[in-house]
C-alpha cells in the first residue's frame, strides 16, 4: 500500500500548483465579485492540457488517469472553487459521456475540440422539478423518422451557455421510468436549444450556471450518445467519476482555507503574542489538517479503484460525501480563526466558505451518498 504519488502524478501536481497560484489566484477574487466566467483562461488550460485530462492522446487529449484528474482538480480549487468546478463539469461530465459512451464518429467529432479548448463540455440531467428524482424527469426526446424532437427545461447546468456541446439526458419512453432515459449530444447554437436564465449563486459565482429550454430542437440519431433507453444506466457511471471530481473540489477548497488560517494565525496579534500560540486556534487547525488528510486518501483511494477498473461506487460516494463536510467544517474554522477579517472580502476565506458548500449538493447531496453507502454496506 503506497501513500506517496509517483513521479508522473508529482508532476502534475507541482505544474497544475504553479499555475493555480500564478495565473488562478491572483484573479480569482475580481471574478467572483463581478460573476464572470474568465473565458481568457481557457487557451492556457488547453495548453496545459488540462481539458483532455481523461481524452486518449489520439484524439488530442492528455490520456493521464482519474487520479491525476482529481490533483489538477484539488490544486486549481486551492485558488478557485469557480474554475474548478468548470474544469470538473468539462472533464467529468461533459468529455467523460462522449468520451465513454460516444460513437467513433462522435469521438472524432468532439474530443479533439473539447481536448483543444475550442468548445467546452456541459452535461444536462438535473430539472426544475427532478434533482436526485431521474425518475421525475419531464424533458421528453421523440422519435419522428430519423429524427429526435427534444422538448423540456434543465436547471443549474454548468459550462452550457460558454460551452460549445452539451450532452442532454431526455426520457424515450416515459413507461419505463429512469430506465426509458437516452443521451444527446447538442450543440450549443442549436435553434430551439438556449440558455434561458442566468443564475446567480451564492457561491462559485464566476462559474458558468445556467437554465437550459430545448423548445422543438430537432437532432439527427447520429446525436444519439449510447443505446436508447439506456442513458440513465450510463448515467450512474459518469456520476461516480464526477464525485471523484467533487471531492477533489471540496479537498482544494479546505485546503485552501487551511493554509490562509495557518498564515493568518502566524500573523496576527492579541494580548501579545501570535494567535497561533493559543490552544483553541491550534486545535482548529489541527482538527482541519487531519480532516482534510483523511478526505484525501478517501479520494485517492476511489479515484485509483477507478484506474484499476474495480467497482467504486461506494469508494466514490464515501469520497465526495465526507471530503464535502470536512471542507465546509475547515473553511468554517478558517473564517474563525480570521475573527471579523474573515467575514470581509479583503481574505479568501469567505469566498472558499460559499464555495465549498456546492459540493455538499451537486452530483448528488450528502443524503443521497449517505444512500448510496448504505446500500452497498447493507448489501455486503
Amino acid at each position: 500500500m503506497k501513500f506517496e504519488l509517483d513521479e508522473m502524478h508529482q508532476s502534475v501536481r507541482d505544474t497544475a500548483r504553479e499555475f493555480a497560484r500564478k495565473q488562478v489566484a491572483p484573479f480569482a477574487r475580481g471574478w467572483d465579485e463581478k460573476e464572470r466566467f474568465p473565458i481568457e483562461i481557457v487557451p492556457k488550460l488547453a495548453e496545459l492540457g488540462f481539458l483532455g485530462i481523461r481524452i486518449p492522446a489520439e484524439y488530442g487529449g492528455s490520456g493521464l488517469d482519474t487520479l491525476a484528474n482529481a490533483i489538477i482538480i484539488e490544486e486549481i480549487a486551492r485558488a478557485d472553487g469557480s474554475l474548478a468546478l468548470t474544469l470538473a463539469a468539462h472533464n467529468g461530465l461533459g468529455s467523460s459521456h462522449l468520451m465513454t459512451f460516444g460513437n467513433d464518429a462522435l469521438k472524432n467529432r468532439y474530443l479533439p475540440r473539447l481536448a483543444r479548448g475550442e468548445i467546452l463540455g456541459s452535461w444536462a440531467l438535473t430539472e426544475p422539478g427532478s434533482g436526485s428524482d431521474a425518475a421525475g424527469m419531464s424533458t421528453r426526446a421523440e422519435r419522428r423518422g430519423d429524427a429526435w424532437i427534444l422538448n423540456g427545461t434543465k436547471m443549474f447546468i454548468t459550462n452550457a451557455s460558454v460551452g460549445g456541446v452539451c450532452v442532454v439526458l431526455a426520457v424515450t419512453s416515459p413507461e419505463k421510468k429512469q430506465h426509458g432515459i437516452t443521451a444527446f449530444a447538442v450543440d450549443v447554437g442549436t435553434t430551439g436549444f438556449r440558455a434561458s436564465k442566468h443564475l446567480e449563486k451564492l457561491g462559485c459565482r464566476s462559474s458558468d450556471t445556467v437554465e437550459l429550454t430545448l423548445e422543438d430542437v430537432t437532432l439527427a440519431d447520429e446525436q444519439r450518445i449510447g443505446k436508447i433507453d439506456h442513458g440513465f444506466i450510463d448515467t450512474l457511471q459518469i456520476l461516480d467519476r464526477g464525485r471523484v471530481s467533487i471531492g477533489a473540489m471540496a479537498l482544494g477548497l479546505g485546503e485552501g482555507a487551511l493554509e490562509a488560517a495557518i498564515r493568518y494565525s502566524k500573523e496576527r496579534k492579541q494580548f501579545g503574542k501570535a494567535i497561533a500560540d493559543y490552544q483553541a486556534i491550534q486545535w482548529m487547525i489541527a482538527d482541519s489538517r487531519t480532516e482534510l488528510d483523511a478526505a484525501r486518501f478517501l479520494v485517492w483511494r476511489a479515484a485509483v479503484k477507478a484506474d484499476t477498473g474495480e467497482r467504486y461506487s461506494r469508494e466514490a460516494s464515501m469520497a465526495k460525501l465526507y471530503a464535502s463536510e470536512a471542507s465546509s467544517r475547515a473553511c468554517s474554522r478558517a473564517l474563525q480563526v480570521h475573527g471579523g477579517y474573515g467575514y470581509t472580502r479583503e481574505f479568501p476565506v469567505e469566498r472558499h466558505l460559499r464555495d465549498t458548500k456546492l459540493c455538499e449538493i451537486g452530483e448528488g447531496t450528502s443524503e443521497v451518498q449517505r444512500m448510496v453507502i448504505s446500500r452497498h454496506v447493507l448489501r455486503e
